[in-house]
């Protein structure tokens, strides 16, 4: 479907701004697929479209990030493939499932996961007393990475707020390092979905080109921007985003 020059500044400025929130928190889907909708595409589409066009920006951000990647070459490793295969276990079920199938417990998802941002601290210690500490997180991280992704891959919003509860709970390492794993992790997972989805879903491409394009400059913004806060002020950002993520989802 043809789009109108307004439409498309409203596809780029959402692009741009979900861009900028996924490096620094998680959750800019739920920017750009209301837009994608309110431009008249249909929710499969819309939401295919989506995540192919904000894998560039995923990319953009966990490039801006790359100082605190150093010396997360094995976790990347580790995880990585947790992540590769969620999001294509999940890819694969937005193609086959209907839609209403996890609407329900995403919402309850988000807030846990703002839950366990919050005590994290506490959390960590007390594992920490009852094991070692393993460099990747061990099988209880990747297990829950996988699940994770599994629905990053299937829809995606405030997957990265997820992502950064469990890293934070099963890594000894500071928030902003974690959030730089994290942005590598949601690029995996949303860059595999994106494969499966161009090759058998149906695409907007003018709409995923404009949303490439803005996420794009947003990821490099929120890592710019995303870097400057202390990890006190990022713990309350994820958890404030996070909880309004979860009411809207609970309200719609």
């Amino acid at each position: 479907m043809a789009i109108t020059p307004l439409t498309a500044l409203g596809i780029l400025a959402a692009g741009t701004a979900a861009g900028a929130i996924n490096t620094i928190v998680g959750s800019g889907s739920l920017i750009t697929f209301p837009t994608l909708l309110a431009a008249g595409y249909d929710p499969v589409v819309a939401n295919v479209s989506n995540t192919i066009g904000l894998v560039p920006g995923s990319i953009s951000g966990a490039v801006g990030y790359r100082r605190e990647l150093a010396g997360q070459r094995s976790r990347v490793r580790h995880l990585g493939v947790s992540a590769v295969l969620g999001g294509i276990t999940g890819g694969a079920l937005l193609l086959v499932l209907p839609g209403e199938v996890f609407d329900s417990i995403v919402p309850i998802l988000i807030l846990v996961a703002c839950f366990l941002v919050a005590v994290q601290p506490r959390m960590r210690l007390w594992m920490a007393a009852r094991r070692g500490d393993e460099g990747h997180g061990g099988v209880g991280l990747f297990l829950t990475v996988y699940g994770t992704s599994v629905y990053g891959g299937y829809f995606g919003a405030a997957q990265g707020v997820i992502l950064m509860a469990l890293l934070a709970i099963f890594l000894a390492d500071g928030l902003q390092r974690l959030n730089a794993l994290k942005n590598v992790l949601a690029a995996l997972v949303n860059g595999v979905a994106a494969v499966l989805f161009m090759i058998f879903a149906d695409v907007a491409w003018e709409a995923a080109g404009l949303l490439a394009v803005g996420a794009v400059v947003g990821g490099q913004l929120g890592a710019t921007y995303g870097r400057r806060l202390p990890g006190p002020a990022l713990r309350v950002l994820i958890i404030v985003v996070g909880v309004v993520v979860a009411v809207k989802l609970l309200l719609d």
